[in-house]
């Protein structure tokens, strides 16, 4: 069970927060300390970016097919390339559940970015496939590690004002990354020319060239192996930075609480704030976090009296699957990051040249130029959702992007259809152009959509006792899924060909009926009243249990009564209603 805040606590955080800026512009007026932790942790996302983006564009280069002819040659090989850092990536974030939870949100970064640099270094020095491998799941463990921590870091510190606009910087990260690694990997094909033999020009996707029979005698005459090992080698540069800076961030101060650091918490509460540590703000998001932390303490122990330790977590984590409240919002989040693979996003992040090949572009500079544009407006296309999800809400968000990605897709499929293999005759290269300007309008809508909202959500919908174990699990999820996208996709481009985009299109109608019917909305409230908003813990036995707490800890009066610090807090928001009203009266007249 999770922690429960009565109605007169959580419209007291609305009323002390009343007037200041929420999403973009309370971000941009927060203070320095905030925005640079919060702009270090985000360098995670963006290794996470660059790893998505890079692998797509390598995999197509002469070079890597004459060092790797059967990862070139076998679509099956290749989607295991693509698709083993997935694995890495769910075992990743499994693990850095507990791992946080006993070393810090913020170490758990550090080690993510130790592992990460590891991988990518192995990657990008690699001799044989056995090391592209290797390298490949160090670096997906990495990439789950970070997947999982950094939205829960940053919804963890942030203020509940502009939490939707800091966590979907998550994304901005991740769409940062690949738009980089994008245009990387377009600036280093040129090395040496993009045809393994000097004397011949390359044909992106072209069977004409042959890893077994056309290589030059001593290897590739033309394009170079930096234009495919520089650019994982460049990966380690962001994972050495986060390595030595991740130390230096504030620790979470819900994590904090739950180790017993109680007035460290109540520090770094006022430094994240910018305010001073007596602020009425400060005390009451304080002391909301504390109550929660003694319910979820407290009725985790008198279910289970008998368990200490590891046992006792693992009890709790028994909880999300027998407890329905905690069940259902574990489903409502793993249900989120199933869609999210099953848009198909990473379909084409990870085989963009092959799919704008599939559209008729055949130069090798154009396709990965297309790529290269993808990468731009996915980037772009994120600001929306740290513009407007905390004035607009999730529910919109999802719901828009999953009815554009809807409409790309079946208009891609009809173009596929009916040109497929015939895009140089007569209109059908104005059809190949109209089909990748979608796949564009298709990355547009879920960045700023099912990419941010989602890993908002995850972030946001447990209460400090359970949130660490049930994010790492519905972000394992993410990358059960994603591993299962990147796997098949390879075999679906050739044998379905145009159904890839129907297949995708329909989960695109489920997830728009399933928002509408089933996902709350959760903007304004903070992470401690998402019990109130998914009707959670409403037994007499819970509401007694927190009534205790908060008589306890000086938040509420056992029968209703108010400590002397919620009436000063009363006693300011009254003046501030009375300034408001006063300013109000003087602009009417």
């Amino acid at each position: 069970m999770v922690g429960v805040t009565s109605h007169v606590e959580s419209s007291r955080m609305e009323q002390l927060t009343r007037g200041r800026r929420s999403g973009l512009g309370g971000l941009l007026h927060a203070n320095r300390y905030l925005l640079i932790s919060s702009a270090t942790a985000v360098i995670g996302s963006f290794l996470y970016g660059t790893d998505q983006g890079v692998l797509s564009n390598l995999l197509t280069g002469q070079n890597f097919g004459a060092k790797f002819p059967n990862v070139y040659t076998d679509a099956v090989l290749k989607g295991w390339v693509v698709a083993v850092l997935q694995l890495g990536a769910w075992l990743g974030a499994l693990i850095n559940g507990p791992l946080a939870n006993k070393i810090s949100r913020k170490y758990s970064i550090t080690v993510a970015a130790f592992l990460f640099t590891l991988g990518s270094a192995l990657c990008g020095g690699a001799q044989s496939i056995s090391y592209l491998f290797a390298g490949r799941i160090i670096a997906g463990i990495a990439v789950g590690q970070v997947s999982h921590v950094v939205p829960l870091y940053l919804a963890e510190i942030s203020p509940s004002e502009f939490r939707g606009a800091l966590v979907s910087c998550q994304q901005l990260g991740i769409t940062g990354g690949i738009m980089v690694s994008y245009w990387l990997c377009y600036g280093t094909s040129f090395i040496g020319g993009q045809a393994c033999n000097a004397s011949e020009a390359a044909q992106f996707g072209s069977t004409t060239f042959n890893p077994y029979t056309d290589v030059p005698a001593g290897g590739c005459t033309g394009q170079k192996a930096l234009a495919w090992r520089l650019p994982l080698c460049l990966q380690c540069l962001p994972a050495i930075i986060l390595l030595f800076a991740s130390p230096f961030l504030p620790f979470s101060p819900r994590w904090l609480m739950s180790k017993g650091r109680d007035e460290e918490a109540r520090t770094n509460i006022a430094r994240l704030h910018g305010l001073p540590i007596d602020d009425p703000i400060v005390e009451t998001e304080w002391l909301e976090i504390k109550a929660s932390v003694m319910f979820d303490e407290r009725t985790a122990a008198e279910l289970h009296p008998s368990r200490k330790g590891l046992s006792l977590t693992l009890a709790k984590v028994g909880m999300l699957f027998t407890n329905k409240g905690l069940f259902r919002r574990l489903a409502l989040g793993c249900i989120l990051m199933f869609f999210q693979q099953f848009t198909g996003i990473n379909a084409i992040i990870y085989y963009a040249p092959t799919i704008f090949g599939s559209l008729g572009l055949n130069a090798s500079t154009t396709s990965l130029l297309a790529t290269g544009v993808l990468g731009v407006v996915d980037f772009l296309f994120t600001f929306p959702a740290i513009f407007f999800v905390d004035r607009w809400g999730r529910r919109i968000f999802l719901m828009a992007g999953a009815l554009g990605m809807l409409i790309s897709h079946c208009i891609v499929a009809g173009i596929v259809g009916h040109y497929d293999g015939n895009f140089h005759k007569s209109g059908g290269r104005v059809a190949g152009w109209v089909g990748i300007v979608f796949i564009w309008v298709f990355g547009a809508n879920f960045s700023y959509s099912w990419g941010p909202v989602a890993w908002l959500l995850a972030a946001e919908i447990f209460s400090p006792g359970h949130r660490s174990q049930a994010v790492s699990i519905i972000i394992s999820c993410n990358y059960m899924m994603n591993f299962v996208v990147g796997q098949v996709t390879p075999n679906m481009l050739n044998k379905l060909k145009f159904g890839t985009y129907i297949f995708f299109a329909a989960f695109c109608l489920l997830m728009f009926l399933w928002v509408f019917f089933l996902v709350p909305e959760t903007r304004y409230k903070t992470l401690e009243e998402m019990d109130i908003v998914f009707g959670d813990n409403s037994g007499q036995v819970d509401q007694e249990r927190m009534r205790e707490i908060m008589s306890e800890i000086g938040l509420q009066q056992a029968g209703g009564g108010r400590s002397h610090s919620m009436a000063a807090i009363e006693e300011d928001t009254k003046k501030e209603e009375i300034r408001d009203e006063g300013k109000t009266w003087k602009e009417h007249a």
